[in-house]
């Protein structure tokens, strides 16, 4: 086998190594909404999560997420090497559920009396401060402990970043993926296997999304998709880097010879 074929093999067998990802999947460990027209209650142990504009008419609710990517960062260093893999996306699944309490907009709405949820856009958001709790409210029972929609003011920071705008179909089952953005400080602190928060807010003045919290059934539950990729040791690169040169430059004098 020349020097050619040589390094053709070399790259292949790397570019295989590295395309092949990993994915790992988790649920959330806390979740909350919070409701404008129900400021100082909570709703963290809920069994639905609700985003809904301020103009609809019972108000702006927003709803919060945290994931622990501990495990994430434990099972990429496992499969690759500490230090040797890099995320390449992260998705979050949410499934729609029919806003079936009063307080939620769209509640006995539609035609008959039937529930509804409202077409619109949203944004996803990662909060740097995870410090809120979820409490243990519900839309029954409200609590006065945990995140409110009057405290929520006080976790929100200039170093937020906001993942993306999405549109929400109105459906009230199913499942939407949305993808998220690697912004550069949410991706640093997925990378770090840290707590990670989430919030979803309002994007336009029609927006009403109700979807399943992390105390509905297991298949119901927000999903957190993980995917990360291995990355070349530095000796790697710089390996392949010198097989490229040397590759070039016996590809050039056998040009010239020619």
């Amino acid at each position: 086998m020349d020097l050619t074929m040589k390094f053709c093999t070399v790259l292949i067998l790397s570019l295989a190594a590295s395309a092949s990802a990993a994915i790992f999947t988790l649920n959330p460990t806390e979740d909350a909404f919070v409701s404008s027209a129900n400021a100082n209650l909570n709703y963290g142990g809920g069994g639905a999560l609700a985003v809904a504009a301020a103009a609809l008419p019972n108000g702006e609710f927003d709803s919060l997420l945290k994931f622990n990517l501990a495990a994430a960062k434990a099972s990429f260093d496992a499969t690759f090497g500490a230090g040797l893999w890099a995320i390449d996306s992260i998705a979050l699944q949410l499934t729609a559920s029919p806003p079936n309490n009063s307080i939620f907009n769209g509640n006995g709405a539609g035609p008959g009396g039937t529930n509804v949820n409202y077409a619109g856009l949203f944004s996803i958001k990662w909060m740097l401060n995870d410090s809120w709790v979820e409490g243990s409210g519900t839309p029954a029972a409200p609590g006065v402990s945990g995140i409110m929609f009057s405290t929520l003011p006080s976790f929100l920071s200039a170093g937020d970043e906001t993942l993306g705008t999405f549109s929400f179909n109105g459906a009230t089952s199913g499942n939407n993926t949305w993808t998220l953005a690697l912004t550069t400080a949410f991706l640093a602190d997925a990378t770090a296997g840290n707590s990670l928060s989430l919030l979803s807010v309002p994007a336009d003045t029609a927006v009403g999304y109700i979807f399943n919290a992390l105390s509905a059934t297991a298949a119901n539950r927000p999903v957190l998709t993980v995917s990360a990729n291995a990355v070349p040791e530095p000796g790697t690169s710089m390996l392949l880097a010198s097989a490229a040169a040397v590759w070039l430059t016996r590809r050039r004098r056998d040009a010239r010879a020619a």
